[in-house]
């Protein structure tokens, strides 16, 4: 998909709120359009799972939806979003975790850590995973077929 035409969901709690409105800046200048699903405003009482729900519902409606969530710690906000099916969250504190998340797990929502990256860090590792595709080697798509069984099984005992 040509990245112009792209959309990249973005969402944070309190704690990730700076880091997102500067990673959102960085996605408009590389010429992603960018969905904001807040938080808009600083609340120290908002939830990290509020914003994972609002990000996971939009990246599972787009084909190959793709998103970034940000928090304090980055351990939080991504339980919340895995807890979704269909989602693959994986938080990243290098450009080479982003490019394993995307390339090995097809990782579909970038996770980052607003307590321990710095904003030009951030933006290395965003632009990292948004440039690496999935390379869907047969144990990579095994390991992606065993997850979506998980899933189910999952959603069975509900």
């Amino acid at each position: 998909m040509e990245k112009s035409l792209r959309t990249i969901v973005i969402g944070a709690d309190h704690r990730g709120l700076q880091l997102k409105d500067d990673v959102k800046r960085s996605l408009s200048e590389w010429g992603y359009l960018v969905d904001d699903r807040g938080a808009h405003t600083y609340d120290a009482e908002d939830d990290h799972p509020d914003a994972a729900l609002a990000v996971g519902e939009k990246v599972r409606e787009q084909e190959g939806g793709t998103g970034i969530l940000v928090c304090g710690s980055g351990v939080g906000i991504a339980i919340a979003a895995n807890k979704m099916a269909g989602i693959r969250a994986g938080m990243a504190l290098t450009p080479e975790q982003a490019e394993s998340a995307r390339k090995d797990s097809d990782a579909n929502i970038l996770v980052l850590a607003a307590d321990y990256l710095t904003a030009a860090q951030a933006r290395r590792v965003a632009k990292a995973f948004l440039e690496t595709a999935f390379q869907p080697k047969e144990r990579y798509v095994r390991r992606l077929r065993k997850i979506k069984k998980m899933e189910q099984l999952r959603s069975s005992k509900s």
